[in-house]
């Protein structure tokens, strides 16, 4: 910063207040988002094709074969992995809302901190489709296990310096990963979750250059309660030449000025490490600036697109789980003088339970391979697998409540203790609830979905979907769209889904992917009849776009079970047949979803609960609220002002190893 900046009251308290008080607009907002996408990616994505209205199944059939040495290597480690979870105690995270230490240094003797991690920094170097099994050991011993593993090597610190970090940072920090430094990885604020340009936490430069002082308060720091390592995301005021922007930076939590002021406690996931950061002065060598500064928000876009399939991955593993237990409670529990299971009110549930579990590891698997063989852009596919995998999994929890009735809501501790399998049913439906919310909820999901998805028509549209574009512009606009959809939308007309022979090498599930072939194209028209109606109002409508986002997701979860179906029949005819058989009942279910969702986007309540949902903004519904009581009324304000606090706290930090 200069001299001349500081003389005319453009210091550091001064820029660092310009950040704070700033007011962010809509717009804002929008910029600082479509700024940190990666438009200049090439590879070709079969779920964007899927909203494209181009079906290609070769895109997730033509993946490399494993390599037999690094595939044994893995399975040594899960073997290993799996041996040591059997001797962890859940139950004893879940009463006393603590991973023990010991349980924690034990998976840094197994490797588990590094299992992502190059083996040339110490790391075990294994593939993301092994890495989610291992979170799928680790989440069935308690979920927290799975989410401290994940916090740190899916989304902290290892990731983004592996992609961004230059060659000295990779050699000072991945060893330090890998042999058990825990990391966490800190965006969220007080006010600011899914709208980074509201961020308030400031990163201001010395005058020379060498160093940034870092203020600001983070939430719901996962593993920043144990973290050794964080990276920050926090806002670089313009100083000299440079704009500045947010920035992302690699903090020792050793360092003086940060303070764990709380250990946050929720529903479920009992045993996490989550906690409130506050950094005061906190000095950082620039040295310690990951990539450039601005660049911090498309680092952490770029971290979750890989960093999502831990949720899957967790997901499939509950549907296992739910199954085995779903099977073992509906033979064991007789009604009407038979087992529950073969009443078909129930034997419907564990047949959804079965199909959508099969489904499960189908869509992680695949993202996953398609992940490791690097020759796809996998951000939507990631995306959809995060978002479809969290809404299912959690449903069939649900169902397997509803299956185990009265124990299904009796805690796991108080089965046990009157004789009964200690079951803990409620706990994963509690567990469970935050993976729709956490790394991008289904609402914010479904919105970076639709825009990726309708990017081709948003090109194509230019200054006819800017809302105050003039009307010279528009003109100009129609006739460039004109000749895009004169090209595009006879190839819509007819494909292979038309075609009564094709995918026949699938046998009966053939019909299934005809479906989903014609339904891409069906959902392209759709978008551009939304396109076409809206214009520059499509993105007011959230949730026509939802819907769209959806059927794609249900037409890759099918193009997912059959592909799986199809691999397993290649290796193990037998057990391929039981995977037809659970693969054709999926996506018999998925197509009775799609078939609603398309009636749903021009047939629904949105205008009427629009209207009610402002009516209830604007205080017109009050008297509705009458005759209760609300405990939480002058508890605290509704966002606390914990960003603008400088009273000194205790700090709960502490150190596993």
């Amino acid at each position: 910063m200069s001299t001349t900046d500081l003389a005319q009251g453009s210091g550091p308290d001064s820029s660092a207040r310009k950040i704070k008080d700033r007011v962010v607009t809509e717009q804002d907002a929008r910029n600082a988002t479509e700024e940190a996408r990666d438009t200049g990616e090439s590879r070709p994505s079969f779920a964007k094709g899927i909203y494209l209205g181009s079906y290609n199944l070769d895109l997730i059939r033509s993946l490399p074969a494993p390599d037999p040495a690094e595939e044994a290597r893995a399975e040594a480690f899960l073997e290993e992995l799996a041996a040591y979870c059997r001797t962890l105690d859940g139950r004893l995270i879940e009463r006393t809302g603590v991973i023990p230490d010991e349980y924690l240094r034990g998976l840094a003797d197994l490797g588990v901190f590094g299992i992502k991690i190059p083996r040339r920094y110490g790391g075990l170097g294994l593939s993301l489709l092994h890495y989610g099994r291992a979170l799928m050991l680790l989440g069935t011993v308690h979920p927290s296990m799975g989410a401290l593993v994940s916090a740190h090597q899916s989304i902290g610190v290892p990731e983004p310096v592996k992609v961004f970090g230059n060659d000295e940072q990779k050699q000072e920090y991945l060893p330090r990963c890998a042999a058990g430094a825990v990391t966490a990885f800190l965006l969220t604020e007080p006010d600011v979750g899914s709208d980074p340009a509201r961020l308030r936490t400031t990163a201001i430069p010395s005058e020379d250059g060498s160093e940034y002082v870092i203020d600001g308060v983070k939430l719901w720091t996962t593993n920043g309660v144990i973290a050794e390592l964080v990276v920050v995301m926090a806002a670089v005021p313009p100083h000299g030449e440079s704009k500045g922007g947010i920035s992302a930076f690699v903090v020792e939590m050793s360092s003086p000025g940060i303070t764990v002021e709380n250990r946050n406690n929720f529903m479920g996931l009992r045993g996490i490490e989550n906690g409130v950061t506050r950094f005061t002065n906190v000095r950082v060598l620039a040295a310690n600036r990951l990539g450039r500064e601005g660049q911090g928000l498309k680092i952490a876009l770029t971290t979750l697109n890989t960093g999502r399939l831990s949720i899957p991955a967790m997901c499939a593993a509950s549907g296992k789980w739910s199954l085995k237990i779903a099977r073992g409670w509906a033979n064991a529990r007789e009604q009407w003088g038979r087992p529950i299971g073969r009443h078909e009110a129930v034997g419907k549930k564990l047949a959804y339970i079965a199909a959508t579990g099969f489904a499960l590891e189908a869509v992680f698997e695949l993202s996953a391979e398609l992940a490791d063989a690097g020759t796809k852009d996998i951000r939507i596919e990631a995306a959809l697998a995060k978002l479809w995998a969290s809404e299912m999994a959690y449903n069939i929890a649900d169902e397997l409540v509803q299956v185990r009735g009265g124990r299904g809501f009796e805690t796991a501790d108080s089965l046990a203790a009157r004789g009964e399998r200690a079951v803990p049913a409620e706990q994963q439906l509690r567990d469970l609830r935050i993976n729709r919310v956490f790394e991008g909820s289904t609402e914010i999901m479904h919105l970076f979905i639709a825009r990726e998805a309708v990017d081709a028509h948003l090109s194509a549209a230019g200054d006819l979907a800017v809302a105050d574009a003039p009307l010279g512009a528009k003109a100009k606009a129609a006739m460039k769209a004109s000749g895009f959809y004169g090209k595009w939308l006879p190839t819509l007309a007819a494909g292979k889904g038309s075609v009564p022979t094709s995918y026949a090498e699938f046998g009966i599930l053939a019909k299934h992917l005809r479906f989903a072939e014609r339904a891409s194209r069906r959902l392209a028209r759709s978008t551009f009849y939304g396109m076409a109606r809206w214009q520059a109002g499509l993105e007011h409508h959230q949730v026509f776009l939802g819907r769209i986002v959806d059927i794609g997701a249900e037409i890759f979860a099918i193009s997912a079970s059959c592909a799986r179906a199809m691999n397993i029949r290649g290796k193990d005819p037998e057990e391929g047949r039981s995977a037809f058989e659970l693969a054709d009942a999926f996506s018999t279910e998925s197509r009775v979803r799609i078939e609603t969702l398309f009636e749903e986007l021009w047939r629904n309540s949105d205008a009427a609960d629009r209207k009610v949902s402002k009516g209830v903004l604007d205080g017109r519904y009050t008297w509705l609220e009458e005759g209760v009581l609300d405990a939480s009324e002058g508890t605290g304000p509704w966002i606390s002002e914990t960003a603008r606090g400088d009273e000194p706290k205790e700090n709960l930090h502490r150190w596993y190893r």
